[in-house]
């Protein structure tokens, strides 16, 4: 189990409201901006996770865990 798991989330979570809005009023132009820079998000978000997991297993492989 990931230490992190047992942390609340925050109450004001971007990710939640962002699922919340209404997209009704958007136009597919401003849809399609909405995606990459979701898209572009979402990328960074997986070079941090990669960067940790490294990170964590560099410091597993000193301390021999």
């Amino acid at each position: 189990m990931e230490a992190d798991e047992n942390l609340p989330r925050r109450k004001h979570d971007l990710a939640t409201q962002l699922g919340r809005e209404d997209l009704d009023p958007l136009s597919v132009e401003e849809l399609a901006e909405r995606i990459a820079l979701l898209e572009a998000e979402i990328d960074r978000s997986k070079v941090k996770m990669q960067r940790a997991v490294n990170h964590r297993a560099s410091a597993d492989a000193l301390f021999k865990r």
